[in-house]
């Protein structure tokens, strides 16, 4: 099977990870996936900011989120202590950022799967990172000027497996 097809079919989300830290090469291969991504009219408007794990900004992200929802801090914070958070960002006056970024976090997720990486794509930080806080988040993790979060992927080795999840091709799929 091909490379690609085989990574599809074997990936799934890893919430887990090993505390050892990417290299730079693995890191370096994860963001050329994503800025390789397709954007509409070719606009390659999608900024990523990687963030280790143990950065403040990390557990003020976390906070809010939790803050938000109501609860306390759940078992595992919002990126499973992976080595490494990339933050896609979008210029927010363009209406296809979310779809772009969302193309871009796959082909991320895709990689780091080929090179025997785990992932996690992140989106429960939504509301935090887009509410009263976005500006200092934004800021904080120096997303270009007018930019926005779309999207978070959380990378690294796995110290969790999951097996790829089922699919029914009866009721999702239709053929005309």
């Amino acid at each position: 099977m091909n490379d690609i097809l085989n990574a599809i079919e074997k990936r799934s989300t890893t919430r887990g990870y090993q505390r050892e830290k990417l290299t730079a090469g693995e890191l370096g291969a994860l963001l050329r996936a994503g800025l390789q991504a397709p954007t509409a009219a070719n606009r390659q408007e999608i900024h990523i900011t990687a963030v280790e794990d143990g950065h403040p900004i990390l557990a003020e992200i976390e906070a809010e989120k939790n803050t938000l929802a109501g609860v306390q801090a759940p078992p595992a914070n919002f990126y499973y202590s992976a080595p490494t958070v990339l933050f896609l960002s979008g210029d927010s006056s363009f209406p296809w950022s979310g779809v772009d970024a969302g193309i871009a976090v796959e082909n991320i997720a895709l990689a780091a799967e080929g090179l025997g990486l785990g992932s996690v794509i992140i989106g429960c930080i939504k509301g935090a990172m887009t509410g009263g806080k976005a500006d200092h988040f934004a800021q904080a993790l120096k997303f270009p000027q007018g930019y926005e979060f779309e999207i978070a992927v959380a990378v690294g080795r796995k110290a969790a497996e999951k097996e790829p999840h089922e699919y029914d091709m009866e009721r999702n799929v239709t053929i005309l």
